[in-house]
């Protein structure tokens, strides 16, 4: 008997090993903040062994606790709090390959902004799929410069609110540029569940933006050739910034 107890008792010390290591790590991570319920909602779509995930970097030894980091090694932010741009900038750098979900009901003049410049956005050929010239009219200035895509939620976790087109699918804007533009991206939450899960990338966003930059070349391209004529008269090409 007293064998047998033995050994469970070290069984239990080793299971609260990681608990302990995870909790002490968590102390000391100056990027931890308050964790709302529209935080917890979100990070509770993913499998548990995905959350809180411990990042470490073997040459510096720095640590950090992704929201999610999935089996793929994509790691997911969601992020409620202002977060000062500085931070910003050394989250992306130490964790690389991630999304950031913002949330885009915390401030009203958020969502009325977005409204005000949806228009602005041009449509392309592929569905989902938006130009914007200026994209600090339409989203938070703090995130257009982000270096990795960002998930605007302007739907929340509210339960009374109606269905709408604009809220129910996030919108994801591209980190670079297509010449001026930037690209913005409209896609179901299902869509955003199953890429992130299954996945390396939410998107292969560089790939994305440098066709649309390629295709915006082309097209001014074949604005600025001359005229051709026709039984003495000039016409001029048909030309479509439809891209």
């Amino acid at each position: 008997m007293p064998k047998v107890r033995k050994l469970r008792d070290s069984q239990v010390r080793l299971a609260r090993i990681p608990h302990w290591a995870h909790k002490a790590i968590r102390n000391c991570d100056s990027w931890i903040e308050p964790e709302t319920e529209w935080h917890r909602a979100w990070k509770n779509k993913f499998p548990t062994e995905w959350q809180e995930f411990i990042q470490h970097d073997g040459q510096s030894g720095e640590k950090h606790i992704a929201d999610v980091r999935t089996e793929h090694g994509l790691v997911i932010e969601f992020q409620h709090s202002h977060l000062n741009p500085l931070e910003q900038t050394a989250r992306e750098r130490f964790y690389g390959n991630m999304v950031w979900v913002v949330d885009g009901t915390r401030l009203q003049r958020d969502y009325s902004r977005f409204l005000k410049n949806k228009a602005n956005l041009r449509t392309t050929d592929y569905q989902g799929y938006f130009l914007l010239d200026f994209p600090e009219e339409c989203f938070s200035p703090l995130w257009v410069e982000s270096s990795a895509p960002v998930i605007f939620d302007f739907r929340g976790i509210g339960e009374d609110v109606a269905p709408d087109g604009t809220k129910d699918a996030p919108w994801c804007l591209l980190p670079g540029r297509a010449g001026r533009y930037a690209v913005v991206v409209q896609m179901p939450r299902e869509y955003f569940m199953l890429a992130t899960s299954s996945q390396p990338q939410l998107l292969p966003a560089r790939d994305i933006v440098t066709g649309f930059a390629q295709r915006l070349r082309a097209a001014q391209e074949r604005i600025m050739q001359p005229p051709f004529f026709m039984s003495g008269r000039a016409f001029r090409r048909r030309r479509s910034w439809r891209l």
